[in-house]
């Protein structure tokens, strides 16, 4: 698994859930459920003070796990983490996990 932090483009559902994005030149597609969570975040560390009322982004990041295919090549499939940033709406990526390997029946003898 890599973690790193890289600014991607996700298109959504009206609700909010990832559908598509585009990365490294090339447009994906999400094929199965989505997952989301949140994770906190220290941001004491990185802010000097945390505004009144400010917790939702300040706090917490939002987290969604995807799968992907590759709109040009469907034979692959990534598992994805994303994170959005609630004030500006901005889609990083920070997990490429392993890809999924497709279960292969043996061969009859």
């Amino acid at each position: 698994m890599g973690m790193f932090s890289e600014s991607v483009d996700v298109a959504c559902t009206p609700a909010g859930q990832p559908l598509s994005l585009d990365w490294g030149g090339r447009h994906y597609d999400v094929c199965a459920e989505p997952v989301r969570w949140f994770e906190r975040r220290q941001w004491w560390a990185e802010e000097q003070r945390a505004p009144l009322g400010s917790g939702p982004g300040l706090v917490d990041h939002e987290i969604w796990r995807i799968q992907v295919r590759d709109a040009g090549s469907p034979e692959g499939t990534l598992t994805l983490d994303l994170s959005r940033h609630l004030g500006s709406g901005r889609w990083r990526l920070l997990r490429i996990h392993d890809a999924l390997r497709t279960l292969r029946k043996p061969e009859s003898a």
